[in-house]
């Protein structure tokens, strides 16, 4: 039979509490313990079982991350810098993924599942008006968010009403007056980032003196199908727009291959902005504002882990920074001088 946790606990003469704690490195064991214990187990050759130590301390050692999508772009490069973290601090991440809220059919309660089967939640980009949010905020489990805000609930975000307005900024200085949109859709309950980024495109038009034409908006369902089926429906209207800002890059990329599918030229013919900073935008020629989407899942599962240390102070909400990087999909307004325009040229 192999040495066990009790076999360590009554050589070094404490509890097998403190020896789980002193092998993880947690806190409230004092330095002289911990070194005896982490000789003995060395001389005894034990190794530490998980669930032995998560026993001992009353904790399962996993947190949930709950997400509306789990293969789009966003989704997947935020749970990657949120696993970054989580291997490091040696916990399981329990991914739920509960589906897109428009579409009723088939979504379970998350939350009573969660029950003591995670130490804490990260939420990320769940509609403030899905009901399951505010089911999961009252478990009263440790939580952090990643791009949404809920009262006394720390969160990540970016300001993506002031991204929005960069993106518009930039086209509105190259010359353009007629600017279409891509959106996601007509939901009732947009995503924050859908609804800011929108209200973003309108506050620079309407600064700039410009009317926001409502034939000049379609629905891209954040998807690069979906926008190159709304750039082909604005190109099909009867004065096509000259600029289009799309709310992410990924619709931004649809949006490129309407044109080209159509003979015209981005940057030259019709330019196109997008949001996001995906890998891709690079190849693509694709100007965009830039988000730190891996750092964004960093932050918050740090933020989380903080808050389920014992003795932990409760974690500010953050806003990290975003910048424009402009490349050859957007260009002058045919026949007109730009003005200088922000950002930097990749």
């Amino acid at each position: 039979m192999g040495i066990t946790i009790r076999d360590v606990a009554e050589a070094a003469g404490v509890s097998t509490a403190t020896v789980s704690r002193a092998l993880r490195g947690l806190p409230n064991v004092d330095e002289g313990t911990r070194s005896r214990v982490q000789k003995i187990a060395a001389d005894l050759d034990y190794v530490i079982s998980p669930s032995a130590s998560r026993l001992a301390s009353g904790r399962t050692g996993s947190i949930a991350v709950v997400t509306p999508y789990i293969a789009r772009w966003f989704f997947s490069t935020v749970l990657s810098g949120v696993e970054d973290v989580l291997q490091e601090a040696d916990i399981d991440l329990l991914l739920t993924c509960i589906g897109d809220h428009n579409n009723q059919l088939n979504r379970s309660p998350v939350a009573p599942r969660l029950r003591r089967r995670v130490d804490g939640i990260l939420i990320i980009a769940v509609p403030p008006a899905d009901p399951q949010l505010r089911e999961l905020i009252d478990l009263g489990m440790p939580t952090s968010m990643i791009g949404l805000t809920a009262a006394g609930v720390p969160s990540v975000t970016i300001d993506d009403v002031a991204a929005a307005r960069l993106a518009t900024q930039h086209l509105i200085n190259l010359g353009h007056t007629r600017i279409g949109v891509i959106s996601g859709s007509p939901s009732d309950a947009p995503f924050t980032a859908e609804f800011d980024r929108e209200a973003g495109f309108a506050q620079a038009m309407n600064s700039a003196g410009i009317e926001v034409d409502p034939m000049l908006e379609s629905y891209g369902y954040f998807s690069i199908e979906g926008g190159e089926a709304a750039m082909t429906a604005l190109l099909t209207q009867p004065k096509p727009p000259t600029a289009v800002f799309a709310l992410s890059d990924e619709m931004a990329f649809g949006a490129l291959r309407a044109l080209r599918a159509h003979g015209l030229r981005p940057g030259v013919d019709v330019s196109v902005v997008g949001v996001d900073g995906h890998d891709m935008a690079e190849h693509l020629d694709l100007t965009t504002v830039v988000q730190p989407v891996a750092e964004l899942g960093r932050i918050a599962a740090d933020s989380l882990l903080a808050q389920m240390r014992e003795g932990g102070e409760q974690p500010h909400s953050a806003r990290v920074d975003t910048k424009l990087v402009v490349r050859g999909s957007t260009g002058p307004a045919l026949g007109t001088t730009p003005s200088p325009s922000s950002g930097s040229r990749a």
